[in-house]
């Protein structure tokens, strides 16, 4: 049985930095997509990050671009999500998630695509 682990939400004010973790128990994410998703209170779920395992490719939302980071490390087969220079906005529950495929750019921030996902981790920033 396969379970996503995502860790290291918190509070932190604005302009701070959080980084999260995401493993899987019963698979290994060589040849997946994986994504980050996050859900604000009262609002839809939107796909934040993604990253093709083998080749490493990435994609980002604009909203993050140049704050957030997504990275792997295959040893340890866990993703990350840096993310820097936090907003108000950028409070919401993340999620993190495993498509068994290599997903194209402009499907690789769908959550329809993906099969395996965390429960969640919250990230909360203050004013």
């Amino acid at each position: 049985q396969v379970q996503v682990v995502e860790s290291g939400g918190g509070l932190v004010q604005a302009g701070g930095s959080l980084r999260l973790s995401c493993t899987a128990f019963g698979l290994t994410f060589d040849g997946y997509t994986m994504g980050w998703f996050r859900q604000a209170p009262g609002g839809g779920q939107e796909g934040v990050s993604c990253l093709r395992w083998s080749s490493g490719g990435t994609k980002y939302i604009d909203s993050v671009k140049g704050r957030f980071t997504i990275s792997r490390d295959n040893a340890k087969n866990t993703l990350y999500l840096e993310m820097n220079d936090l907003k108000v906005e950028d409070t919401a529950m993340y999620y993190c998630a495993a498509a068994p495929t290599p997903l194209a750019d402009a499907i690789c921030l769908g959550s329809r695509w993906y099969r395996h996902w965390g429960q969640g981790t919250q990230v909360t920033v203050s004013s």
